[in-house]
């Protein structure tokens, strides 16, 4: 992967905070996590890792690691597990911390994640004072200079699902506004929940027309645009990856980016990153941060996972976003930005919590450089073909419907 270096804009992350609490269970093997859990055991773990988690940290931190000047605009409470929050912030850099808000009225969001080797993550989720981040939260004085807005997990924020996303739409249209490229992610709600319940398509209706990048999973969009076929497929048997064909991942991004995204990433857990991008048009409405759009519209991408020993999968989505994202503050093109997202993520996962495993953007490149062997993946589907030398699939991305205006 070979780019030029442009020096790098600079990124806001705003959204979801919390308190990660990562019990020690590096000792467990697949076998003995499913024999352990279960009421009544007294299960022996190791020390435990303190983190900051969610997308203000673990995509706004990991973006500050990669090189990229960058503010952080969390929503904490005046308690001890807000100072730990902030302490933790404010030792990788006291600039970092500058758009926090503290609610002396809210308590601090946490999460403890059960983690072990080899197994899907468990979390035990409080919401916080996530649950009161609304517009007036994000400091606009400090997102206008910026070159890049990035907003994480708005189904883990009330109010940013309630009333049909009105405030999330909101949001986005002031930030837009003031010229930034704007880049949203999501999380997979609780079914049952209130989020789990929200009329989902109505919400990305109005927030996506101030939405340049969107990179959801495929898991959160399946669920958020096809409930039925989401449920269906749950009971099909096997992963629910399994069934990210081509054919599907081509209905879902185009729906997203005929909503009104630029640029639709789909994060398909061990099976890579799948990368579609709207018009020309479109993406020259796109901000600041897309400041080499040519050859960006009308792209089909799907990038295999670098392979790696896996230590943990937190924030490995997050991490993906953060690669991606640097890439496109540094001017890269599309492939070599799919490539950087997988790699980084890819780094993220040989640690077992969200930072530790990162290295800089100038290490990341020289490991793909070095031939750096991609996991194995095979799309078979008409109009697609490998390209060795990027190391990527590249499908034929059909034109979509005219994408809708941001309303000013």
């Amino acid at each position: 992967m070979v780019e030029h270096s442009a020096p790098a804009g600079s990124a806001v992350v705003a959204g979801h905070l919390c308190l990660d609490i990562l019990p020690g269970l590096e000792h467990l093997s697949r076998g003995q996590f499913q024999t352990v859990f279960h009421p009544g055991h007294l299960i022996e773990v190791g020390p435990a890792v303190f983190a900051t988690g969610g997308p203000v940290s673990n995509t706004g931190l990991a973006l500050h690691r990669l090189g990229i000047p960058t503010q952080l605009m969390g929503k904490i409470g005046a308690d001890v597990f807000g100072q730990a929050v902030s302490d933790r912030v404010r030792a990788y850099s006291p600039r970092l911390a500058a758009g926090m808000v503290v609610n002396a009225e809210a308590t601090t969001s946490y999460t403890v994640i059960i983690n072990p080797p080899g197994v899907d993550r468990i979390f035990l989720h409080h919401p916080g004072a996530n649950d009161t981040f609304c517009a007036d939260d994000v400091a606009l004085d400090l997102v206008a200079p910026a070159d890049l807005f990035h907003f994480g997990y708005p189904p883990l924020m009330r109010r940013m699902y309630s009333a049909g996303g009105a405030e999330l739409a909101e949001l986005f249209r002031r930030v837009k506004a003031t010229g930034v490229t704007t880049s949203l992610d999501m999380a997979f709600p609780d079914p049952a929940s209130p989020a789990g319940r929200a009329d989902w398509p109505a919400i990305l209706r109005a927030a996506l027309p101030y939405v340049d990048v969107f990179m959801p999973s495929f898991e959160e969009t399946l669920f958020m645009l096809r409930r039925a076929a989401f449920a269906q497929l749950q009971t099909a048997g096997g992963a629910l990856l399994d069934h990210a064909t081509p054919e599907l991942l081509a209905d879902l991004s185009a729906e997203l980016l005929d909503l009104g995204a630029g640029i639709v990433g789909l994060k398909l857990g061990e099976r890579g990153l799948y990368l579609r991008t709207g018009s020309a048009s479109r993406l020259k409405r796109a901000g600041r941060a897309l400041r080499a759009a040519d050859g960006w519209a009308q792209r089909e991408l799907w990038a295999p996972c670098f392979q790696v020993d896996v230590a943990g999968t937190t924030g490995s989505g997050d991490a993906t976003i953060a690669g991606f994202l640097s890439a496109l503050l540094r001017g890269f093109a599309p492939e070599a930005a799919v490539t950087a997202a997988v790699a980084v993520g890819a780094c993220n996962v040989e640690a077992v919590d969200a930072l530790s495993g990162l290295r800089s953007w100038e290490a990341t490149l020289a490991r793909v450089a070095g031939g750096w062997a991609r996991r194995p993946l095979s799309v078979d589907a008409p109009g697609w073909r490998w390209e060795p030398t990027p190391g990527l699939w590249v499908g034929a991305a059909r034109p979509t419907t005219s994408a809708p205006t941001a309303r000013t």
